[in-house]
């Protein structure tokens, strides 16, 4: 499967370097757990999904244990990707859902909390952005967002976080959206994001969904098709606001782990 991902696709360009070498292992024969820890930055081990004991939550053994159940694939092959270029987030990410694990214990339906925190995980975003295209995402304004102000977007990056995100990309297609997160770092490397993130997340900030929704082939040199103005005409993704939209609040189905 890993033969499948297009590392020249632009969402990719951040990824591309690390991931290229990892996956090219994994095809030339090593076990894909074998590649993501001879990669060696991530402050866990990736063992095989079989290492998880029956009845013990996947973020509680990886807080207690420091060891990441991995299994063959896309979906955890760009989660082990994240770990090695953003480790301070993973682990703080990994800690806040420990701390709601010891809280409520684990139910049949996670609480509010830990279900942002796994939307984050799985579907994020980060955007470093002027404050009026900010604005303007939250508050749908497509055609000022990608009309009016499509030349601010050179002074945007946007970060794809989320490895289910990464995972669907694989196959992109033009309702594919991101949970888009606003970075305020002063900087743009992977680093200085880690950083400022591993310190700006909590559990309670989280659960209010602070998210803007954004469908991420409209992203400006993303997809060739976008520079037709009649790609944004498409209100079955390009979706107007809501009457009880806050701005912030969006749903997603969320992808579980097994």
């Amino acid at each position: 499967m890993l033969a499948a991902i297009d590392w020249s696709a632009p969402w990719l360009a951040p990824w591309r370097a690390r991931g290229a070498a990892v996956a090219h292992s994994v095809r030339s024969g090593m076990a894909q757990t074998a590649a993501l820890n001879e990669a060696a930055r991530a402050p866990v081990r990736f063992v095989p999904q079989s290492a998880l004991p029956s009845g013990v939550a996947y973020e509680q053994y990886i807080f207690d244990t420091g060891r990441v159940p991995t299994r063959d694939g896309l979906h955890d092959f760009f989660n082990g990707l994240v770990w090695h270029a953003l480790p301070l987030t993973k682990q703080r990410l990994n800690a806040l859902q420990a701390a709601q694990i010891e809280r409520t214990g684990v139910r049949p339906v996670r609480g509010p909390a830990r279900d942002a925190l796994t939307l984050f995980d799985e579907n994020a975003a980060l955007l470093q952005a002027p404050d009026a295209l900010w604005q303007a995402l939250v508050a749908k304004d497509w055609p000022r967002l990608f009309g009016d102000l499509r030349p601010l977007w050179r002074e945007a990056q946007l970060l794809l976080f989320g490895h289910a995100l990464m995972e669907k990309l694989v196959a992109p297609r033009k309702s594919m959206c991101a949970h888009v997160y606003r970075v305020l770092a002063a900087e743009r490397s992977m680093d200085s994001i880690d950083a400022w993130l591993a310190q700006d997340l909590s559990a309670d900030q989280l659960a209010a969904k602070p998210f803007a929704h954004l469908p991420v082939l409209g992203v400006p040199g993303w997809w060739a098709a976008n520079e037709n103005p009649a790609f944004y005409q498409d209100v079955s993704v390009f979706r107007p606001p809501r009457a009880r939209d806050t701005g912030h609040e969006v749903t997603t189905q969320l992808v579980r782990r097994k």
